[in-house]
Formats: structure tokens, sequence, C-alpha cells
């Protein structure tokens, strides 16, 4: 798919997640909006997958970490022919499988999530076994920046270049804003690329809504040979709707009737 692709299926992700959690009455909206990009130039243009085989063997693996934002997460394999569109009809209802937080119960998700701090730490796993057995398939996992809060995370950041991971790359989905604030105003993380540097991480900063510049990153070369990737994408929490762009209050609200029909008009969904 081309950049145009990707950019009409963002818009499509958008409209799912919002059409969600309006009708589940769920939070995280913020957040799916957030990634909607980096998701479409992933499963759009950059992920070696098969919906025929969700446990083909040579597949990349995407491990999306930050799994509080599982609506948009499951519009994606749902527009990528992993499960049918009309069952994101059922997100958060009783006896479904798409439950609020990322679950493996739904073919294509590698790791059950939302639980922050753990999707690194497997991720870099998943990396060493395919280093140690020649195979070529990549490991991507998506985090959030407040989850960088976790510890367990920065243990996971000093073992994958002590182990040369490049086969691995970490998305930082860098909204700059969490549950009950902003980051700054948490556990600033300022500077969050020398950070990685210092730790001989490979490091590619971008805007996270420019989809020719993830285009680039993730499928282009890692730009420090032998070692582990981050891409530190800087988006917009509520990205694409004007009125929860930015905003904490869209962390946990879902929209209304009125909103949603003013969010889908503004994506013109």
């Amino acid at each position: 798919m081309n950049s145009i692709d990707t950019e009409t299926l963002a818009r499509r992700l958008r409209a799912h997640a919002l059409r969600m959690t309006n009708r589940a009455r769920a939070s995280h909206i913020g957040s799916c909006l957030s990634m909607a990009d980096i998701l479409a130039v992933l499963y759009g243009a950059v992920l070696r997958v098969d919906p025929a085989r969700p446990d083909w063997a040579a597949r990349d693996r995407l491990v999306v970490s930050k799994g509080h934002a599982a609506a948009i997460v499951y519009a994606a394999l749902a527009e990528r022919g992993f499960l049918p569109i009309e069952e994101l009809e059922t997100y958060s209802a009783d006896g479904g499988r798409l439950a609020g937080h990322v679950t493996m119960t739904v073919p294509g998700v590698e790791l059950s999530t939302g639980s922050l701090g753990h999707g690194l730490p497997v991720a870099a796993g998943m990396a060493l076994a395919a280093q140690r057995a020649g195979e070529a398939w990549r490991s991507f996992c998506i985090l959030s920046d407040g989850e960088l809060d976790e510890g367990s995370n920065w243990e996971a950041v000093q073992f994958a270049q002590h182990f040369r991971l490049e086969g691995l790359t970490a998305i930082i989905d860098y909204n700059k804003i969490q549950s009950f604030g902003t980051v700054a105003e948490i556990s600033e993380l300022h500077p969050l690329p020398e950070k990685f540097r210092a730790f001989n991480w490979g490091v590619i900063e971008l805007d996270g809504h420019d989809h020719a510049a993830l285009l680039g990153a993730l499928s282009g070369a890692p730009p420090l040979p032998g070692r582990p990737t981050v891409i530190v994408a800087h988006t917009v929490k509520g990205k694409g709707v004007s009125f929860m762009e930015g905003k904490l209050l869209w962390h946990y609200r879902n929209p209304d009737a009125a909103q949603l029909e003013a969010a889908l008009a503004e994506l013109g969904a």
C-alpha cells in the first residue's frame, strides 16, 4: 500500500474506534486516536503478516504494549482481514472476544496487554528468539509515553542493547499526556531520545502523524547497525478530532451521540 492508502486507512481506524467507544461507553479514545497513523502504516505497508495464517511462523510480531487502546488495535486487525469488520460492534460486550484490553483471544494479537511495562520485555524476548534461530522476521512494540514510568521497560532496554537485537523496533506514542496529567507533570521523560542513545539504541525522532516519515523509519535500515531501534513518534492525544486534541479529558471519557456525529463529520466518515 502507498501513503495515500495508509492515510485513508488511518481515517477508517479513527472512525471505527469512535463508534466502538461510543457504543461500549468505553475509555481511551484519546489514546486510540494518537496511534492511528502508526497502526495504519504498520498494517497497511510494513508488517509481513498473513490474516489467513495468524500463527504463520515467518510473520513479523507486533506487541501493542499500550493495551488500553484496544479498540483501534481491533479495528486495524479487522481492516487487515484478521476478523470480520462486523465483529467490531461487539467491542467490550458481554460474551464477546474483543475485550477492553488487547487480548490474545483475537487472531493477530501476539500478547495480552494493558498491564503496562510488559510488552517491551516480551518483544525483546521474541527478537532474541528470532536472532538465535537465524530467522528474518522482525519484532515491533508500541509503547505509550506514560508507560515508560515502569522500570521493567528500562530493564528491557538494557537487555536489548546487550544482546544487540537489531530485529527489535520500539515505537513510542509520545503524546505527552497520561492518565492523570501531562507526562511533564507526572514524571518528566525529557530528554527521551538521549536516554535511548545512552543505552546504545539507534534513535529516530519524527512526527508520528507523518505517514511518509513513519514508512521510511519502519521499513528502512536500522540507524545503528547491530543495535535495536526506537522511534520516538511525537503525536497528539485525540488526533483527528479537534475538540479531543491535546485534552486529558478524553483519556477516560467516551463520546456521546452528538460528539460522535461531530467527530465523524470532521473525519469525513
